[in-house]
């Protein structure tokens, strides 16, 4: 599997490079780092360096993962080294509670391994919090994983065994603990890849967090130099936004174009054991810009067809649509999706958010029965009413 696995990144790499060949993009393997608005130094692997003018630059050098400064570091992994492992990674303990982590957890869980996920506050900061609890606790209660919450690492020291000690540190009770494993991955977060690039040869206005501030056309504070990506601050971190938003760059450069690129309505899933989709706004974002009286949440639990005779919980699956009921139609401003092949439901409503869906249009249209994404076109009952929640199945 992780030979499978390399061969794939391995082949898409060489696909991109094939593609910007056909393309006649010139492409050079060497660490850039910014002199002035019109000038990059690259050094290649032998220590060779090239000076490069152009006229405009654009950033877009990604993250990495972040790894806490603690005692014993060295021997934790990252996601980015999992999927290279030359021997099955046994116990292991997974620190973060980010969809990275989560999925994470959830592949060695499936795959039988013995797996402990360390979680410092919640579950997908930055999501919808009751969905993410739904995750959370499948992930725990039906999947298998073990859950050590509100708890921080504190050390991690590697035995004569080759096992792994970690004390760890309960934030609520302040006490400490151990535990020993085979692996132990961290993904706790990535940080941007924003230093020691020339950033401050032009004085680029940056976040604390070394995250590049931009305006809505990605444009820095400095003239002629624009970024994208993983790098903006208060930008969703997700490959497809980062390609969606040099294209519309592109355009504007060179096509005329005053198109900006979209950062709500942007579709996106969680690859847990039970999946999670979503587009638009959180409950909790929703709240916080519009008010609690501007806004309707629409919801519902609903019990999958292939799952009814297979026994599994009746209450695991759930959706909801958030509404601005003070406007006309009750436009929809947030889907949210809790149930089996969550990315493919979500993808056909993504478009229909781009095209301004709105509860009414929801309501006329006719579901396809008997598939989960039926119970979108019928959400009757809203938070508001507090009516308790009943399944329901076909």
């Amino acid at each position: 599997m992780v030979q499978n696995i390399q061969d794939y990144i391995g082949g898409l790499n060489w696909g991109y490079k094939v593609e910007l060949r056909d393309k006649n993009v010139k492409y050079i393997n060497s660490y850039g780092e910014i002199q002035d608005s019109h000038t990059i130094k690259a050094t290649n692997k032998r220590g060779k360096e090239e000076m490069i003018t152009t006229d405009k630059i654009l950033v877009a050098t990604g993250e990495r993962p972040r790894l806490p400064e603690i005692p014993g570091v060295e021997h934790c992994i990252s996601s980015d080294d999992l999927f290279s492992l030359m021997e099955p990674p046994g116990k292991t303990l997974v620190i973060g509670a980010s969809y990275v982590a989560l999925e994470c957890a959830g592949f060695l869980v499936s795959l039988g391994f013995d797996t402990t996920v360390m979680v410092r506050s919640i579950f997908l900061r930055g999501f919808d919090q009751q969905c993410a609890n739904i995750i959370g606790n499948h992930l725990e209660k039906e999947a298998g994983a073990k859950m050590l919450r509100t708890t921080v690492p504190v050390s991690v020291e590697k035995l004569e065994s080759g096992k792994l000690k970690v004390t760890m540190k309960n934030n609520e009770t302040g006490e400490e603990s151990s535990d020993e494993f085979d692996t132990v991955m961290m993904a706790i977060g990535r940080e941007p890849c924003t230093r020691g690039i020339g950033f401050e040869n032009v004085n680029i206005e940056l976040a604390k967090n070394g995250k590049v501030i931009v305006n809505d056309k990605e444009e820095t504070n400095v003239e002629n130099i624009y970024a994208i990506g993983d790098i903006l601050l208060n930008r969703l971190e997700l490959t497809p936004v980062a390609i969606q938003a040099g294209r519309y760059l592109a355009r504007r450069m060179y096509g005329g174009s005053d198109e900006l690129m979209d950062y709500v309505n942007v579709p996106t899933t969680v690859f847990t054991p039970l999946e999670y989709s979503a587009t638009g706004y959180s409950e909790e974002a929703a709240l916080e810009k519009f008010g609690e009286h501007s806004i309707e949440v629409y919801h519902r639990k609903f019990w999958p067809l292939e799952w009814t005779i297979a026994g599994h919980d009746p209450n695991l699956c759930y959706m909801k649509a958030i509404t601005r009921r003070d406007l006309p139609d009750e436009p929809i401003i947030g889907l949210h999706y809790v149930g089996p092949n969550a990315g493919e439901v979500m993808q056909g409503f993504g478009v229909a958010m781009k095209a301004g869906l709105t509860k009414k249009t929801l309501d006329n249209t006719v579901g396809i029965h008997p598939v989960n994404a039926e119970w979108m076109t019928n959400l009757e009952v809203t938070k508001r009413s507090g009516v308790e929640l009943q399944n329901s199945g076909c």
